[in-house]
Parts: C-alpha cells; structure tokens; sequence
C-alpha cells in the first residue's frame, strides 16, 4: 500500500528518522494489538491492522492510523483504542527502545473507503464509455 501523502499544502515531508520510528512504533503496536492481550471489552477479539503511524517532528507525538478487519464496530474500537493509549504507550515503550515513549493517537484511517469510491468511480465510467 502506497504511504499517504501530505494533504496540506506547504507541509514539510517527514524526516528518514520520523519514517524510521514511525515504521518501529507500527510493527510494535501491530505486534501489541494481534496478540489479544488487551482487556477492553471493546478490542478483545477484535482484529485491528495498523496500517502507518506518523510522528511529530520531536518524536513525542505519533499519529497511528488504524483500520479494523472488514470496518466493523469502527467507532467502538476507536474509542477502546484511546481508552487503551496510556497501557499501549507503555507496552511499546518496551518493545521500541526510545529515550522517550510517544503519547498514542488513534485516528481511523479511510485511506481503503477512498480507494473503493475511486474505483467504483472508475467502474462506472468505464460501463458508461
């Protein structure tokens, strides 16, 4: 899957570093999140693909873009997930080694919604020419 880009104009690119730990902090947090260790009613059998995570430009911050299998019960697991931040925070903290342990954002990605509306989009001018 290609990465997404900037939407705002004028934005600066992220650094190798900031791609680097983003990509650390993604195969952590997918790693946390396939296990099924987590306790929320709301994300216990619940299969959640990370698919990017974005850091601030400091690393204090990530932005981690996630999506649950087949889109179902996507607000309750958003909000399971932002419940869970603290606990994830500190899990990931062990598994990525970092002088400092990012606060967790969990954003929904609609990358795969886009995509489905460009190519039913596409479909149906290619049927109507």
């Amino acid at each position: 899957m290609p990465k997404r880009t900037e939407r705002t104009e004028g934005a600066v690119p992220q650094s190798q570093r900031q791609l680097r730990v983003g990509e650390a902090l993604r195969h952590g947090l997918a790693e946390l999140l396939g296990a099924g260790t987590l306790r929320d009613p709301a994300l216990r059998d619940a299969s959640i693909t990370v698919t990017e995570v974005r850091m601030s430009p400091d690393l204090r911050r990530a932005a981690a873009f996630v999506m649950p299998l087949g889109g179902a019960a996507r607000e309750e697991i958003l909000d399971g997930l932002r419940r869970a931040a603290p606990h994830l925070r500190s899990r990931v903290a062990k598994l990525v080694r970092m002088r400092f342990a990012p606060e967790l954002e969990f954003l929904l990605d609609d990358s795969f919604d886009q995509a489905e509306r460009i190519d039913s989009l596409l479909h149906a001018r290619k049927t109507d020419g």
